[in-house]
């Protein structure tokens, strides 16, 4: 579906929910799976990549009541075999953490997806879970995962690169090894994994960066979900760049390790203040003001940062564009990976609408301030996270813009253009 973006309100007024977190929502029901007894999960995603977790679960054997965006799960900590493929969808998250968990249980199995996740890198999951005795078949490092029983022995990891999805895929599979499992990587990545393991009884122990797991038997799960920071972006950057919007978003995760995009935005001299702020289920939230902030500057994002705003690398970008000066995005290459090469894309996109960018091998130059013409068609390359961003420039632009394939929105956010239209004020 082709949606017409244009500018027919005045400003951004108001208060929000932002939805579930779609990271903690995957390893919620995951991991509750994985426990024996009865796990309560409030406030669970409704996007499509954390109902493909929910759905593996349920073709394991775990038994999940669900009411409106609270679920039950009951488990007795042990898997069943599946009766068919487990398909993933367009879940790189759940493809990741799947293949650890399965790769030590007594029973074959397979994990497929969608032409998107097909062409994911899965080398990153293959390669240790091999170094602990995985058996798994795969379509040259790409899904299908072919995975057949076989016991697994902990290792010493070190990642090269900064990824929740690697991390979390070998700490599961420490669940299952003889031994300990220890893992590091060269930048700390968002940690909902170790969080709550430890707050389900895991033998896991963090120190100085080095995570070492063992074989523990998980307690059940109580836990109330924030709201996605990721999902927050959107509106922040729309608060930030449409003249005189004054919002709030309630409830939104604040972790560290994923809320790099505040950070940049307090560099960048954006008008946002952390209101309310306090600790839900192991995990930092806040409500977060955010107001037009027409003097802000650009800057340079790199380093050790990146793991923490990779998914707002699109949205950043575009609020590069309206900041005077320029903004440098370095180490980012993992971007080419995602469900487009959001490096390319990005660009390609931004420079329809007029943007002065430019794509580097490892990030993009971007020199501001200029103004978004629109008048024209931009793609979203079936990326949920890029249409996001397109939507958000269409919102600045002088004309409207016509972005294609919108409704991969849904992957990731269903409520996306009904949450900014209860914010459209006259």
């Amino acid at each position: 579906m082709n949606l017409i973006v244009k500018k027919d309100f005045k400003t951004l007024k108001g208060e929000i929910n932002i939805p579930a977190d779609k990271s903690v929502s995957h390893r919620a029901v995951i991991f509750s799976s994985l426990a024996n007894g009865k796990s309560v999960i409030k406030n669970f995603s409704n996007g499509q990549d954390p109902q493909s977790s929910l759905k593996i679960c349920k073709a394991l054997g775990t038994d999940i009541e669900q009411n409106g965006t609270i679920l039950t799960v009951k488990s007795n900590g042990v898997l069943k075999a599946p009766k068919n493929q487990l398909d993933c969808g367009n879940s790189g998250t759940t493809i990741r953490l799947m293949a650890g968990i399965l790769a030590g249980q007594n029973f074959d199995s397979v994990l497929t997806g969608d032409e998107s996740l097909s062409k994911r890198p899965m080398k990153r999951i293959i390669e240790p879970l091999k170094l602990m005795g995985a058996n798994i078949e795969s379509d040259n490092y790409n899904a299908p995962l072919k995975i057949t029983k076989n016991k697994l022995h902990g290792i010493d990891y070190y990642s090269p690169i900064a990824s929740a999805q690697v991390k979390s895929c070998i700490l599961l599979a420490g669940l299952y090894a003889e031994g300990e499992t220890t893992f590091k990587e060269i930048y700390t990545s968002r940690n909902h994994t170790e969080i709550m393991l430890k707050n389900m009884d895991a033998n896991i122990n963090i120190k100085n960066g080095i995570i070492t797991i063992q074989k523990s038997e998980l307690k059940p799960l109580k836990i109330d979900i924030c709201g996605d920071i990721s999902s927050a972006a959107y509106f922040i950057v729309a608060a930030l760049i449409i003249p005189k919007s004054n919002i709030i978003l309630k409830n939104v995760g604040i972790n560290p390790t994923r809320a790099g995009i505040l950070e940049v935005v307090k560099q960048m001299n954006g008008n946002i203040e952390i209101l309310n702020q306090r600790e839900v289920c192991g995990e930092l939230v806040a409500d977060i003001r955010i107001e037009y902030s027409p003097d802000m500057t650009g800057t340079t994002i790199q380093g050790e940062i990146i793991p923490a705003l990779i998914d707002e690398i699109p949205v950043i970008s575009l609020l590069a564009t309206q900041c005077n000066g320029q903004t440098i995005i370095k180490d980012a290459s993992d971007l080419k990976n995602k469900e487009s090469d959001r490096i390319q894309t990005t660009v390609n996109e931004l420079k329809k609408l007029g943007a002065e960018i430019e794509q580097t091998p490892d990030g993009m130059i971007i020199n501001g301030k200029t103004n978004l013409s629109g008048d024209t068609e931009v793609n979203s390359y079936k990326d949920h996270r890029l249409a996001m961003t397109l939507y958000v420039a269409g919102l600045i632009c002088k004309k409207e813009i016509s972005i294609k394939d919108f409704e991969w929105v849904n992957i990731s956010f269903p409520e996306f253009l009904n949450l900014f239209g209860t914010l459209f004020y006259n």
